[in-house]
């Protein structure tokens, strides 16, 4: 477990655990699933000693639950929140992760929704993390505070997180850029589908990844659904938690930040849902685009037919084993039949157009 203290700008990596907690700045005790998991006793009494607030059973059971949805819950002494963030490199195995995506037919960027939880514990002098090991959100963000140290303060450098309320806001914040950044690929790829499906000459065929997208956009829908509804229940939590007599400029801020997060899922859930529904009208489109060559071959074919039924009876007629019929001795008696017939189909042929049984063409020339 990482332990760094934050006061005033300065960021101190800490070696072990602090006698008592700050009377300034806050901690930041950082760890993954696999150390908690490890030997979860021991991780609480530490965790216990830097901060002096004890971790009950259940949030220690839901901090090493890889399957956990996002969710909130609040205790007198601490607040926890669990993340669902996108696994962009799982477990470090990308290979394993695109097996599993060919077995299923996913294309590469919905292999991208796959997410693991990030836990916080917030405190009222501390922020304890718990996430997945290579997580690149975590990594950033200490690379930013060890680094800012180091930087002057000038026009353009950038502030060090005051609070864990705050260090927690910036974390969940750049979690949530990761699902911005997804729309894109996201819709290139219905795109290509949407052009599949339409393209006449080429059958489309890849049903199956089909189908698994439009389960992994429910999957992300329900995702952003769980995250709205757990930023929803921190913001009343710190809404109800902060001190009226404190900073007002320091809690606007606060909430400005918990809003910018909500607002941003709400863009991701709307774009899921719209991709959905973008999926399910394009195979609408692609099945009435199939019925509607289907009827225009029964069209060409029942007009052939009927060319053929008058002619079919003709031939019927004469071919009749009567030793006395008309035209049957004539000379020109074939010539005159095949006249006949002609005129018949020329008749057809001619009402069929008043009628605009034959193509589409003639129908939009008219209008």
């Amino acid at each position: 477990m990482d332990i760094y203290h934050v006061n005033n700008g300065q960021v101190m990596p800490l070696s072990a655990p602090l006698a008592e907690a700050p009377k300034q700045g806050f901690l930041w005790l950082d760890a993954t699933h696999e150390e908690v998991a490890t030997d979860t006793g021991t991780w609480r009494d530490a965790v216990e000693r830097a901060t002096g607030v004890h971790v009950y059973d259940p949030h220690l059971s839901d901090v090493t639950n890889l399957s956990h949805p996002s969710y909130f819950d609040s205790t007198q002494d601490y607040a926890m929140v669990v993340f669902r963030k996108l696994a962009l490199d799982i477990d470090g195995e990308p290979e394993a992760a695109d097996d599993a995506a060919r077995k299923r037919k996913i294309p590469p960027a919905l292999t991208k929704l796959a997410t693991k939880p990030v836990s916080f514990l917030l405190m009222e002098h501390a922020l304890v993390t718990v996430h997945a090991a290579n997580s690149r959100t975590i990594e950033t963000a200490r690379n930013r505070l060890l680094e800012h140290k180091n930087k002057r303060d000038g026009a353009h450098a950038s502030r060090s997180p005051a609070s864990p309320h705050e260090l927690m806001l910036r974390l969940l914040n750049a979690m949530v850029d990761q699902y911005l950044a997804l729309r894109q690929p996201l819709t290139g790829q219905i795109d290509r589908w949407q052009r599949a499906l339409l393209n006449p000459r080429n059958p489309f065929n890849d049903w199956a990844a089909l189908l698994d997208a439009r389960i992994e956009l429910r999957k992300l829908d329900h995702l952003c659904e769980g995250q709205r509804d757990a930023m929803q229940e921190l913001r009343d939590h710190l809404v109800d938690s902060i001190d009226e007599s404190a900073n007002s400029r320091a809690k606007d801020l606060m909430l400005v930040r918990v809003n910018d997060i909500m607002e941003h899922i709400t863009r991701v859930l709307n774009h899921a849902q719209r991709l959905e529904a973008t999926i399910e009208s394009a195979v609408q489109i692609h099945f009435s685009a199939m019925a509607h060559r289907t009827s225009e071959i029964m069209r060409t074919l029942t007009v052939i037919t009927a060319l053929f039924m008058p002619l079919t009876l003709v031939t019927g007629i004469f071919g009749m084993n009567f030793g006395d019929m008309p035209l049957i001795k004539d000379k020109a008696g074939f010539w005159i039949t095949m006249g006949i017939m002609a005129v018949i189909v020329a008749v057809l042929l001619f009402f069929f157009r008043r009628k605009r049984y034959l193509d589409d063409q003639g129908r939009d020339g008219n209008r």
